[in-house]
Formats: C-alpha cells, sequence, structure tokens
C-alpha cells in the first residue's frame, strides 16, 4: 500500500458548490475511484487549499491512473471540478493537484 498526498487551491466563491458536489459524489466516478485501487480517499479545506489523501493498493499506479482518466463520467466530474480549483504554480509538469512528499508517518 502507497499513501498519496496531494494540494490545490480552491476558488473561495466555489468552496460551498464544490463541498455540496464531494458531498453528493457521482456513484459511477465513486466506482472507478475503488476500481482504481484507490481506498481512504479523503480531502480536507484550509485557508483556500484542498488537501487529498488517499492509499493506493494496487500494482500499477500509472496503469490505474490512465484507466480513471480514460473513464467518460470521470472526464465529466473533472470538467466540473476543475473550473473550481486553482492549480499551484509549483506543480510537476502534467499534475493538476500536486503531489506532496510525505516526511512523517506513524501507524
Amino acid at each position: 500500500m502507497e499513501r498519496y498526498g496531494s494540494v490545490i487551491k480552491i476558488k473561495p466563491e466555489k468552496l460551498g458548490e464544490y463541498k455540496k458536489l464531494h458531498a453528493n459524489i457521482w456513484p459511477e466516478v465513486a466506482k472507478t475511484i475503488t476500481d482504481c485501487n484507490i481506498r481512504n480517499y479523503s480531502i480536507y479545506h484550509k485557508d483556500g487549499f484542498l488537501f487529498s489523501y488517499f492509499e493506493y493498493v494496487g500494482k500499477d499506479f500509472k496503469k490505474d491512473m490512465e484507466k480513471m482518466a480514460a473513464d467518460p463520467k470521470t472526464q465529466e466530474w473533472w470538467d466540473v471540478c476543475k473550473p473550481m480549483q486553482i492549480p499551484l504554480d509549483t506543480r510537476k509538469k502534467g499534475e493538476w493537484w500536486a503531489f506532496m512528499e510525505e516526511v512523517f508517518h506513524q501507524d
């Protein structure tokens, strides 16, 4: 199992809409997340930032992320969510949410 943390900004005027959307995640999107071997997925908000945490239980992260990106319903979901977000200037090429370095973990 691998742990992933990532961060992005949220447009202040879109926070309420974003929360409402995620309180009622589309079932097809939830299924794709599970089918792509993501577990224990959470998104937190603080001071205009969204922090995402999930655990990856698969064998090929890149392949599973490509599978997720190819899913039409997930693409539709992203088309709704992306205009609410502001990616960090410091993200790596190809990232929307900027992946974070884990500096501490305790089970």
